[in-house]
């Protein structure tokens, strides 16, 4: 004896009962999905610990504690405070404007004292406000002695070459890397990298691009590689940093 034929209403149930569980799979299955992809990006071991950020405090919040943090820790470093309080407002910066990148003065110092022996290259130094009092310029990048060839990009307005480009102020920034991330370190409205306060502000920025955390020996590493792509560059700003670090310990 055959069934009797389900009715509309029966139907139209069963279809919203498929529909629903179709809507439950779907939702199951994207789930999956996102899940897969936070996994697939999430940061695994570090395999390059040797090359962590060396440790030390943080530097005072305060400008004027750091002035006086700067002038104690210039004796055990060999860095001149004025240097210090760059790097120190550059760490400080950092942790408001580019979130927990882990940036230490540490780094910049490390980079400071390879790039211009803290504005003191040519026998120069830094004046009151930060800034060397003669112009350090790096030698025209025109593929002689092992330079890059760099034709001129900026008209010469950031390094005064119009032929070239060349490296510029006591961070060594070259003019199309001071477009992209040049800073206003000291809040004077003036982008300047002959004035340390920005230029130490522009290379916090540099070496925190594509979320690194400095912490970690392999983003460290990369951060220092790109701003010099030489294994030995890495090196020597590490052992600097080192010193730095250790001159003045955690406390």
């Amino acid at each position: 004896m055959s069934s009797p034929a389900p009715s509309r209403g029966e139907i139209d149930a069963r279809q919203l009962e498929h529909l629903l569980a179709a809507a439950v799979v779907l939702v199951l299955v994207l789930a999956a999905g996102i899940a897969g992809v936070a996994v697939a990006t999430r940061r695994g071991p570090d395999p390059a610990p040797a090359f962590a950020q060396p440790l030390t405090a943080p530097v005072p919040a305060d400008p004027s504690a750091r002035v006086a943090w700067a002038d104690a820790a210039a004796g055990p470093t060999g860095v001149p405070a004025r240097a210090l309080v760059a790097y120190a407002g550059a760490e400080a910066a950092a942790r408001d404007e580019l979130g927990d990148c882990g940036l230490s003065w540490v780094t910049l110092a490390g980079l400071g004292r390879v790039e211009s022996d803290h504005g003191r290259f040519g026998g120069t130094a830094l004046d009151e406000v930060g800034r060397p009092g003669e112009p350090i310029r790096g030698p025209e990048l025109d593929g002689t002695g092992g330079n890059r060839e760099i034709r001129d990009t900026d008209g010469g307005t950031v390094d005064g070459d119009g032929s070239y480009d060349r490296a510029v102020g006591p961070l060594q920034f070259i003019p199309t890397t001071w477009a992209e991330y040049g800073a206003d370190g000291d809040g004077d409205g003036v982008r300047d990298p002959d004035d340390l306060d920005d230029a130490a502000l522009a290379a916090a920025r540099y070496l925190c691009a594509d979320d690194r955390d400095l912490r970690r020996g392999d983003d460290w590493r990369a951060a220092v590689l790109a701003y010099n792509r030489s294994n030995a560059y890495v090196d020597r700003v590490r052992r600097e940093a080192v010193g730095m670090a250790a001159a003045v310990p955690p406390v």
